[in-house]
């Protein structure tokens, strides 16, 4: 199987790969994330980002092969036991394709909207692991016992812990792909980094415990490791927690709040899907009724409420599909002290406007650690030196380990502008965001 990729060029399954790709690409399961957005809102800010989950499986399954090539090519070091066989060359190929098959429409934010919503991680393990899917039984047609493997190396375990590391992980094929897909498909050169020699330079050392782990090797492959790292800080700066995404998935939110709202008290808006309704009384979402769900069934939804009877309900349809966003004032970093009064002033201004505030002003606090370091983290081998971790090898990983990068927002309608800005002015430091 050769497909062409705007990624990676062109992108080859051969052999036992072919038969694990071909068998699952089959199932009504991955055909799905064909309608699930990969950046959910933000084609709003970044017209070109329409790129699905689908093309993105993909391109970590080719990264995986990708890895494997390199892991072969340093596995002797290894004991027998920890060296890649076909099995666990099969099952991580399949994690890769296969990793992000429970999400939800509208990329992460789906499981921000439903109250007590289940991580995406989950929803996959369970489509994995259950026999009535179509991807359950094209894994064990595969290999008897395929699925709980797989479904296991997702929740981070195997036999081979760095190959499920590779999977999920600080530095995986996950983040690899997109990083690369995201920059390209946005237009941006933010999350660009140098994939050909980052995993060249991919190599085994032995941890003091005794651990064989995945490291980089020598300085040179330190500037790649660095660069993949900045790439993923400036992705979330400039794209991923851009101000207009933000500002639409609060609008977004109070969309899902509204509607939950009316299914409570019995009158549910007409078309609301099953899953949707489950959540919002509070009773156990089936995986059916959930994955059932993607981003033109909701898009549909907000269609038809953008004409509904309910004025409220109508109107946060319409500002949706007429992208409509609120505003946004950013918020002194430093200063959380003010945080609660700018909030509550604005809430004050919308309420005494007949507004809800509840559901239209938010204190938006987009939170990132661009480097997180921990016991599983990352390893540099240097000549005739020990192994060491990445934050202590390198002077940049060591300025941004464990540091978390808080950029607040206060939201509000678009509407009200000069009234919220008033009331809240003394107690801003800046201006408001262009």
């Amino acid at each position: 199987m050769i497909l062409r990729d705007p990624v990676h060029g062109l992108v080859e399954f051969e052999g036992d790969a072919e038969r694990v790709v071909t068998a699952l690409l089959e199932t009504r399961e991955i055909q799905r994330l064909r309608r699930v957005r990969q950046l959910g809102l933000t084609s709003l800010v970044f017209p070109g980002a329409e790129h699905s989950r689908f093309s993105h499986a993909l391109g970590s399954a080719h990264v995986m092969l990708r890895l494997q090539k390199r892991i072969r090519q340093r596995h002797s070091v290894l004991p027998v036991e920890l060296r890649l066989d076909d099995e666990a060359a099969r099952d991580s190929l399949a994690a890769a394709l296969l990793h992000d098959l429970g999400h939800g429409p509208f990329s992460h934010l789906f499981e921000d909207v439903q109250p007590d919503a289940r991580h995406h991680e989950e929803w996959t393990c369970d489509a994995i692991r259950d026999p009535f899917t179509e991807v359950h039984q094209a894994l064990e047609g595969i290999s008897s016992g395929m699925s709980e493997r797989v479904a296991s190396m997702l929740e981070g375990n195997h036999r081979l812990a760095y190959l499920a590391r590779s999977v999920s992980g600080m530095l995986d094929v996950d983040r690899a792909d997109y990083l690369l897909r995201d920059s390209h498909m946005t237009g941006v050169r933010y999350g660009l980094y140098d994939l050909d020699w980052l995993l060249g330079a991919l190599s085994f050392g032995q941890l003091p415990s005794g651990e064989w782990v995945l490291a980089v090797e020598g300085r040179k492959g330190l500037p790649p490791l660095e660069g993949f790292f900045l790439g993923r800080h400036y992705m979330y700066q400039q794209v991923y927690h851009h101000k207009a995404t933000r500002a639409a998935e609060a609008l977004i939110r109070a969309l899902f709040a509204t509607v939950g709202e009316r299914v409570r008290e019995g009158r549910a808006p007409r078309g609301v899907p099953e899953a949707i309704r489950q959540a919002a009384l509070g009773d156990p979402v089936t995986l059916g009724e959930y994955l059932s769900l993607d981003d033109p069934i909701l898009l549909s939804c907000f269609a038809q409420w953008e004409r509904s009877d309910d004025v409220e309900l109508a109107e946060l349809a319409r500002d949706l599909m007429t992208r409509r966003l609120p505003k946004t004032v950013p918020l002194d970093e430093e200063d959380e002290s003010r945080w609660s009064e700018i909030h509550q002033r604005a809430s004050e201004v919308v309420d005494a406007a007949g507004r809800r505030a509840e559901r239209l002003v938010y204190l938006d606090v987009a939170t990132d650690t661009p480097y997180a370091e921990s016991d599983k983290g990352l390893w540099v081998l240097i000549r005739h030196r020990p192994i060491r971790r990445a934050g202590d090898a390198s002077f940049l990983l060591g300025e941004l380990r464990n540091k978390s990068i808080r950029r607040p927002r206060l939201i509000f309608p678009a509407s009200l502008r000069r009234e919220v800005l008033t009331a809240i002015g003394e107690l801003l430091s800046g201006e408001e965001e262009p």
